[in-house]
């Protein structure tokens, strides 16, 4: 049975269900990167071991990343405004409570609970929030508002680290209880705007739950440690292992069961899930850009942590203007063209910063870094729009949950492939910095590893780094830069050769499920080529 909150949706403000759903969610995308900016000193104020910290930033991604696809499910089955409502009331709760930390023996698992649990309260939220945004703009006005929604969502993530920088100075628990107040907002525009509560009552899938929360997390958990402990740690490749063999496991229960937790014949919409490897490619690039260059500015241009977080401010500048056309284009003339040619130019933008990294002037790089990020605005909100258009009504939760599963999963891949980039160039070139000082070479290789262990950000006093040391950073930079680039790229290929030109078209009823499509109908692409 379908259900659905229909009172009074001729006078909901549609911009006042927008604006509370931005509230809800954006927590959750400042506390990805928010935290890791307070680590040290949150480390040292609570006496936390560094395994005990690192910890504290783990839990909250990898419940977020591994609870995602139950969240879109739940909120299918339980109500969409219902759901945002509970993740937020979870969220701003464990929030509270992780600045409530006490010191003592008791912090670290104090800490690290909490943060799981803001991870299992964003899982709930996201999802929901997104498929009320959806249910309420029409087909042909919603890449504008997902635009504004993933446009302003982005920027929070890009600001996160110098909101973070101005908070730590003050007081640490405030990183934490910034959210009381952003939930409380939130709250008050769910009640006054009073969203579509729509949902479509079936029993949950437990099993598949198991299998899919286990396997994005043990395989996430091995990517995240991946640079920290080594490629040569079997720990890393049992747990990317096991996580990926589980992985396919679920997918194979999910078709062969009656109400599974996802219904895995969406993925046989060619659409759906050519932007879902869009997505996961351009996630290897877009989360990380924001960690790497924060260290970027603190170590190799030896600027403070708030000074160094404005260089993601231009990246953020370039993002949100993007967004915007994007969004426009998407409702005009279809995801195509935003999406591929936004992939070119965040490609071209990485590529020519990275050959402005080593100079270390940074003003000769703000155009660069402005390009890369229009490139990601004007293509990743509407890669993920047009997925989640694939899906019915009735499951544009289930569809959002899918997509931030993947979203989640290319970023854990990208920080394990770049930070692996990231530490062994900067070894390296340390190693030859010392060798050329006259360091006998074992001695140089030894103290380089020391010194290339990957750091959280904020340590120390940037101006005491030697010279050399901040070009060497710079050169191991250069090189992860060259990475997001050749990343960007292949999105490029993909979108080209996987998507179809055109906007779609609603032709199907609501409640009606992807999986009545045959495997090569798209019905929500359109080929007339006046239309392109």
């Amino acid at each position: 049975m379908h259900t659905t909150s229909t009172a009074g949706t001729g006078v909901r403000s549609k911009g006042l269900i927008l604006a509370a759903m931005i509230f809800a969610v954006a927590m959750t995308f400042i506390d990805q990167t928010i935290v890791s900016i307070g680590a040290p000193t949150i480390q040292h104020s609570l006496g936390l071991s560094s395994s005990g910290m690192q910890w504290a930033i783990n839990a909250y991604l990898l419940t977020l990343a591994a609870l995602f696809a139950f969240g879109g499910r739940l909120a299918d089955i339980a109500g969409h405004r219902k759901m945002v409502v509970l993740g937020v009331i979870i969220f701003a709760g464990a929030s509270a409570l992780c600045g409530l930390t006490p010191s003592g023996g008791i912090a670290e698992a104090w800490l690290v609970a909490f943060r799981a649990l803001q991870g299992a309260g964003g899982a709930i939220m996201f999802p929901a929030a997104i498929a009320i945004v959806v249910a309420t703009f029409e087909l042909h006005s919603r890449g504008r508002a997902l635009a504004l929604f993933f446009g302003i969502a982005g920027g929070l993530t890009a600001i996160g680290p110098i909101v973070g920088g101005y908070l730590i100075e003050w007081k640490w628990q405030s990183i934490f209880w910034i959210n009381v107040p952003v939930a409380l907002i939130a709250l008050a525009l769910i009640a006054i705007s009073k969203p579509p509560n729509e949902s479509r009552p079936a029993p949950m899938d437990y099993r598949g739950l198991v299998l899919i929360a286990a396997g994005v997390g043990l395989s996430v958990f091995g990517f995240q440690q991946s640079a920290r402990w080594g490629w040569s740690d079997p720990v890393i490749w049992a747990s990317i292992a096991a996580g990926v063999v589980l992985l396919i496991v679920f997918f194979r229960v999910e078709a062969r069961t009656e109400s599974p937790l996802i219904n895995v014949q969406i993925f046989r919409n060619q659409t759906f899930t050519v932007e879902n490897i869009i997505l996961g490619i351009a996630m290897m690039a877009f989360i990380p850009v924001f960690f790497f260059t924060a260290l970027y500015g603190q170590i190799a241009l030896a600027e403070k942590p708030t000074t160094s977080s404005l260089l993601i401010l231009y990246f953020f500048l370039g993002f949100v203007v993007c967004a915007q056309i994007g969004g426009r284009m998407l409702d005009r003339i279809g995801a195509k063209r935003p999406v591929v040619a936004g992939s070119v130019l965040a490609a071209v933008g990485f590529g020519l910063w990275a050959g402005r990294a080593t100079d270390l002037h940074p003003g000769a790089q703000v155009i660069y870094i402005v390009m890369a990020g229009a490139g990601m605005g004007l293509m990743l909100g509407q890669a993920n729009t047009d997925a989640i258009n694939r899906a019915s009504r009735y499951s544009y939760g289930e569809a959002t949950g899918i997509t931030q599963t993947v979203r989640n999963y290319g970023a854990s891949l990208g920080f394990a492939i770049l930070g692996t980039v990231l530490v062994t160039r900067f070894q390296s070139a340390i190693t030859a910095s010392l060798t050329g000082r006259g360091l006998p070479g074992p001695a140089a290789h030894a103290q380089a590893a020391k010194i290339a262990q990957l750091p959280q950000g904020g340590n120390g006093n940037p101006a005491a780094i030697p010279a050399f040391i901040r070009a060497d950073f710079a050169s191991a930079t250069r090189d992860v830069l060259f990475g997001m680039c050749v990343i960007m790229a292949v999105a490029a290929f993909v979108a080209l050769r996987g998507l179809r030109w055109g906007i779609q078209e609603d032709t199907t009823a609501a409640g009606t499920g992807l999986s009545s499509q045959l495997p090569d109908e798209d019905p929500g692409a359109d080929l007339n080529p006046a239309r392109r």
